[in-house]
């Protein structure tokens, strides 16, 4: 907010990662769309506040865009923000799983790229009431679709012991996730969680102050957990992943940006799987059906540089991966 309480614009509140790496891997397919039809299409699977779309869409006037997001609120401020390109974007409220449901019904048989900025936006963490942060009181309910769907505050007081303790684990790879959930069934007792203060209490009373001078704030995986567990986040990318790789057209880029480990082992499984032949062992003759159908464009992971960490601190534990389709999809 500005001084007079006046919303700031979204190019202010927002700063995209790893921009110009995006944009220039996406560069390539995007042009030779237009070289060839005159027209490019971009699936920009997490539209967020629209700063990634609207680069792309000032640097090629022959760009159509496809922006997908399920979160109401960023859709609607994505919308202002790239009002002066209506007539080039069709903005989708879906999930991103859905990628080639909605390139379909658009009208389009492939596209030239896809991107995705994976995790939590900007939007969501700076809105308060959304119950994203735990640094400060809010609503525990950390959905990205508010319109829909179980709350954190669900999660925490009906699961077992015993599934809280996987998913803080799993989810939020939590060392100490034994005695968090434990300590979330002792509280509920007394009185049920509505807020993201009473959660982070009740975290707190059971970290080891020592693990939280070292490893960050205390409740910060539990909350990564949560919030994985409420969107399905997991499981919509191992999803989306493949459906996204299928959408794209010969010569055509899938570009991901993911904010941990889990994110990028699933983009891994997916590029790898992709990029290499899938002739058995020992096969004389490699078959056209079993040849690689993505080359990759990124050695392993590829991170932000230090400048772009002090300008914009979110990035810092950004990782980026990147295929381009070389061969069309056998025929089923």
């Amino acid at each position: 907010m500005t001084d007079d309480n006046t919303p700031r614009p979204t190019s202010e509140r927002h700063l995209p990662v790893l921009l110009e790496r995006c944009v220039g891997l996406l560069a390539p397919s995007i042009q030779a769309g237009i070289d060839q039809r005159e027209r490019a299409v971009v699936v920009d699977c997490t539209l967020g506040m629209g700063g990634h779309s609207e680069e792309m869409l000032k640097r090629f006037e022959g760009l159509h865009l496809i922006g997908l997001d399920r979160d109401e609120q960023a859709l609607a401020l994505a919308g202002e923000r790239l009002a002066a390109f209506s007539d080039r974007t069709d903005l989708v409220h879906a999930v991103y799983d859905e990628i080639d449901e909605v390139v379909a019904d658009l009208g389009f048989e492939a596209v030239d790229g896809v991107l995705f900025d994976l995790g939590v936006s900007s939007l969501q963490l700076d809105e308060r009431e959304r119950g994203f942060a735990y640094s400060f009181d809010a609503p525990l309910d950390m959905r990205m679709d508010t319109s829909r769907g179980p709350t954190a505050a669900d999660v925490v007081n009906t699961y077992d012991e015993s599934d809280l303790v996987r998913i803080i684990r799993g989810w939020g790879e939590e060392k100490f996730a034994g005695r968090i959930a434990s300590a979330m069934v002792r509280d509920r007792a007394t009185r049920p969680f509505t807020t993201t203060g009473e959660l982070v209490e009740s975290i707190r009373s059971v970290v080891p102050a020592a693990a939280a001078r070292t490893g960050g704030h205390p409740a910060k995986r539990t909350f990564q957990a949560l919030r994985i567990e409420v969107n399905e986040e997991l499981d919509v990318l191992d999803r989306a992943l493949p459906a996204a790789m299928d959408v794209v057209g010969i010569g055509g880029r899938v570009v991901v940006m993911s904010y941990h480990s889990l994110e990028d082992k699933l983009t891994k499984k997916h590029f790898s799987a992709g990029s290499k032949s899938s002739a058995p062992v020992g096969f004389p003759v490699e078959l056209e059906e079993h040849k690689a159908r993505f080359k990759s464009l990124t050695k392993g992971t590829e991170k932000p540089t230090e400048r772009e960490i002090d300008e914009n601190p979110r990035a810092a534990s950004a990782k980026l991966r990147a295929v381009e389709r070389i061969l069309r999809r056998s025929p089923a």
